[in-house]
């Protein structure tokens, strides 16, 4: 929200007295004076309007978490064990998932109560590439390298798949990296091939990869430098 904005709302304020206020260095943002009134204002921002507190400002939080099979990538589920449910922190409820995982695949999950970031890292226009381990019941056709990376057409969204890099391991593993997240993708582009996906994990979003020592289960904070790369 716009500051000017912000302050109407908050403040019940014309918005003359905004501009007044605003323009005579009243308003303190993150303990700075603020004159720009089109400034964007979020739940992280400490606001502060003539000495006085109008928002404490939150701590924006960013977790890693290695997500086991058999978990379902939601904040709550009546039936089965929730990726929250693994979390062990203070107002996890504010917590929203960054890129979902079907429930018996596992690896890097992020979560966070930065919509901005999390948008950056999973809109479709970012283009930002997720790899994936995957295995299958049988054995990898080596066409599927070249079809994966042409794209694959999907009749019940009647679209295109973007482009997809297969690196075959072998003969029953490979690493793909997508640049989308369709509903249950790696799944069914294998299962065009008559090929059943056994294993599924993600090691990377864009530039963050599934730290080495987190156990299944397990989580830790991002680091500034992890939180900067989105």
């Amino acid at each position: 929200m716009r500051l000017d904005r912000y302050l109407g709302n908050r403040a019940r304020l014309s918005r003359q007295d905004v501009r007044r206020l605003v323009a005579d260095g009243r308003v303190m943002v993150n303990g700075k004076v603020s004159q720009a009134m089109d400034q964007e204002i979020r739940v992280f921002d400490r606001i502060e309007l003539e000495g006085e507190s109008l928002q404490a400002g939150k701590a924006a939080r960013y977790l890693m978490l290695h997500k086991p099979a058999g978990c379902v990538s939601a904040t709550q589920d009546t039936a089965h064990r929730t990726v929250l449910d693994l979390i062990d922190e203070p107002d996890k409820q504010d917590l929203h998932i960054a890129g979902r995982l079907d429930f018996n695949t596992t690896g890097l999950m992020l979560l966070t109560n930065d919509g901005q970031w999390s948008r950056r890292l999973t809109q479709p226009t970012s283009l930002q590439g997720k790899v994936y381990l995957v295995e299958t019941e049988n054995e990898i056709d080596p066409a599927c390298v070249d079809v994966f990376a042409r794209g694959m057409y999907f009749r019940f969204e009647n679209l295109t798949t973007l482009p997809a890099e297969l690196v075959i391991l072998a003969s029953d593993k490979a690493r793909l990296t997508l640049h989308e997240g369709r509903y249950h993708q790696v799944k069914r582009m294998f299962g065009h091939f008559n090929n059943k996906v056994t294993a599924l994990h993600r090691e990377s979003m864009g530039p963050l990869m599934l730290d080495p020592a987190l156990e299944p289960g397990r989580y830790r904070s991002l680091t500034d430098h992890e939180i900067a790369q989105i």
